[in-house]
């Protein structure tokens, strides 16, 4: 066949460019199926171990040069409910450890895992989308809308929530919306983190800051898409009302770039492998922007793919079917479990029964005063 290749990886985001970057390195002819895309402007918190897998990878240099540093995780309880939780501070050298992890900007991110591509022979770059993929005796048969058309053995679908790769493998998905929303930007402090990710936790989600450098912040706020709206639609109301959520405990706040409001919703898979096709990222799971967990989590998707080819045998018949085989059942604790534990901190944080809220407040209670209880939450976070 002579428009084949051994792995297509269909999806421009990061998690889709690290896929390719792994693929390549583990041995195998590799295409990236990814069209152009507007610069991704958002940040994301990446834990330790995500850091070290990308160094390890070659996807990034020193994370000193393109992150900023957390050492510090902030946790307000700002309900004004009648069963209200402790302020809770973990400290990246109480666990002895320099970060919990670094604050990325999405964008550098992309320049630097594109540049570990081109200097793999292995790895060839498609500007297209996906029109169509079925599987003929063996072989993924794909058509791009470019009007080309090849064949693949394994396909992997990093192509978001509404996964074209998902459909075309006919793997079940479940999917919860929400009232809720995000609002993303970067403000000026007046005064500023020093290193400290801070959280406010409000009845509708909690409004959270991220040390961005200098006096600069990136602003994650989760509401109901209404107050979302309705606040950014003045300037003047949308930085007093930042300064009312901060609780005036930064300085002036200015804001210091665009804004932009994401819907949430929870999605999750049976399986993220099947007939020679793999889901990574969120083609696989996602769920609300809170504890860091949604790339961290696209991360270890690639890292365990990049196990289950390395261990890979490519001369073999029906090696893609293996792979798909083992990289399901390698990904199904962590993505049950890591979905489990997102969806219920925030619901919880959202219930308005009382059980639900006096169980949260212990828990925080408990990560306040339990060193080992603690100690778990931070590895768990931590993604270990």
């Amino acid at each position: 066949m002579a428009n084949h290749t051994q792995i297509a990886v269909i999806g421009g985001g990061l998690v889709g460019k690290a896929t390719a970057v792994a693929a390549a390195n583990a041995g195998f002819s590799t295409l990236h199926v990814a069209p152009e895309a507007p610069v991704d402007r958002r940040t994301s918190a990446l834990m330790g171990p995500s850091v070290d897998y990308m160094t390890d990878a070659g996807l990034i240099g020193d994370p000193e040069t393109l992150g900023v540093a957390l050492t510090r995780i902030r946790i307000i309880d700002a309900t004004k409910r009648l069963l209200r939780a402790p302020e809770t501070v973990f400290s990246a050298s109480e666990f002895g450890y320099r970060a919990f992890g670094w604050n990325f900007a999405n964008a550098r991110l992309g320049e630097s895992f594109s540049q570990a591509g081109l200097v793999n022979k292995n790895l060839a770059l498609r500007a297209a989308t996906l029109k169509s993929a079925r599987r003929v005796d063996g072989n993924w048969h794909l058509e791009l809308d470019d009007g080309d058309t090849l064949t693949v053995d394994l396909l992997v679908g990093a192509d978001g929530k509404g996964s074209s790769v998902r459909k075309a493998a006919g793997i079940a998905v479940k999917e919860r919306k929400f009232d809720q929303a995000a609002l993303v930007c970067d403000l000026e402090l007046g005064r500023g983190l020093d290193g400290e990710s801070v959280e406010f936790h409000y009845p509708n989600g909690p409004f959270t800051l991220v040390p961005a450098g200098g006096n600069r912040a990136n602003l994650v706020w989760i509401d109901r898409l209404d107050t979302l709206e309705d606040a950014r639609s003045e300037p003047g109301r949308f930085v007093s009302t930042l300064n009312e959520k901060s609780r005036h405990l930064f300085g002036a706040i200015e804001v210091a770039s665009p804004n932009f409001v994401f819907p949430l919703s929870v999605l999750s898979v049976d399986v993220a492998g099947k007939d020679a096709a793999v889901l990574v990222g969120e083609s696989a799971h996602a769920f609300p922007p809170i504890g860091a967990q949604g790339l961290n989590l696209g991360l270890r998707d690639v890292a365990s793919l990049n196990a289950c080819l390395k261990a890979a045998n490519p001369g073999s018949y029906g090696w893609a079917d293996a792979v798909a085989r083992s990289y399901g059942v390698a990904r199904r604790t962590d993505l049950m479990r890591t979905g489990a534990f997102v969806d219920g901190l925030f619901t919880s944080l959202l219930s308005p029964h009382i059980p639900a809220q006096a169980l949260r407040s212990v828990g925080l209670w408990g990560l306040k005063t339990f060193p080992m209880l603690r100690k778990h939450a931070i590895s768990f976070g931590m993604g270990k």
